[in-house]
């Protein structure tokens, strides 16, 4: 390359460096910031109440009930999911533990984005919060073929500790693909309010915590046997799930009430 050449293409990549090119804009399209009076239920055009308390695949402990009891808004723009130890029997099956299963299923679902919310975790041997994602297919095709992404777990065996994990065919369960985030210095997650997030891409999902980029799961680590499922829309849910197979039961250090705060819940594009 001729100097006058070399000299033109010096001063175009100091230019790209003094100028860089702005990232691609997010734009907010669905949120919830679960403003509204105290002892309010949560907003039925974007939450589905699940009850039931026939175990959830997991063996868990609590009956989920439609109760303002279990999730209602504080008043202060927070949403609480509270898990209390109380005998509650429905549909036949009579449990020690209940609490709230919200989704959007069948009212918000997306392909691709970046799904963050804002939560303070309860605390407890045996207590299992989470904010995740199921694929929206899965009543015609089952799990795991629809998909999950789980954005956030917390056990309270483990209250330094966070999970964002990735669920699909070959890889479910205890094969699935997932990482872990540790805070320092022993501070436990149901201490504060933290955020949660995961900017799903076609070819890949990169988990958040507080901004920090923590693990990151791409189609191209699978196996041939297993299959990259994250292609179509999924749906938003927030639980506080009681005993399973998992976290194990609560024990005698466990108090209740407990209660996962949320702050908001926001999908961009």
């Amino acid at each position: 390359m001729p100097r006058s050449g070399r000299v033109a293409l010096a001063l175009l990549l100091l230019a790209s460096i003094a100028h860089p090119q702005p990232l691609p804009k997010r734009t907010l399209v669905w949120s919830d910031e679960f403003d509204g009076p105290s002892g309010s239920r949560v907003d039925a055009s974007r939450w589905v109440t699940e009850t039931g308390g026939h175990g959830w695949g997991n063996h868990e402990l609590q009956y989920y009930t439609d109760r303002a009891a279990n999730a209602s808004l504080d008043g202060s723009g927070n949403l609480v999911i509270r898990t209390l130890r109380e005998r509650f029997e429905g549909s036949g099956v009579a449990r020690e533990y209940t609490s709230a299963r919200l989704k959007t299923q069948g009212l918000f679902e997306q392909s691709y984005g970046r799904f963050e919310a804002r939560i303070q975790v309860p605390r407890g041997q045996g207590i299992w919060p989470a904010f995740w994602l199921l694929g929206g297919d899965i009543k015609s095709v089952g799990w795991p073929r629809c998909g999950e992404i789980d954005v956030m777990e917390n056990i309270g065996k483990e209250p330094s500790v966070v999970h964002g994990t990735l669920h699909g065919p070959g890889f479910s369960g205890a094969a699935s693909l997932g990482g872990a985030y540790t805070l320092s210095g022993g501070a436990a997650f149901a201490d504060d309010f933290h955020v949660f997030a995961a900017e799903w891409e076609p070819e890949r999902v990169r988990f958040f915590v507080d901004g920090n980029l923590y693990h990151t799961r791409t189609r191209a680590e699978l196996a041939p046997a297993q299959r990259w499922v994250f292609d179509h829309p999924f749906f938003i849910l927030l639980n506080v799930a009681v005993g399973g197979d998992w976290p194990g039961g609560p024990d005698g250090t466990t108090v209740f009430p407990q209660a996962m705060r949320v702050d908001y819940v926001r999908v961009y594009r």
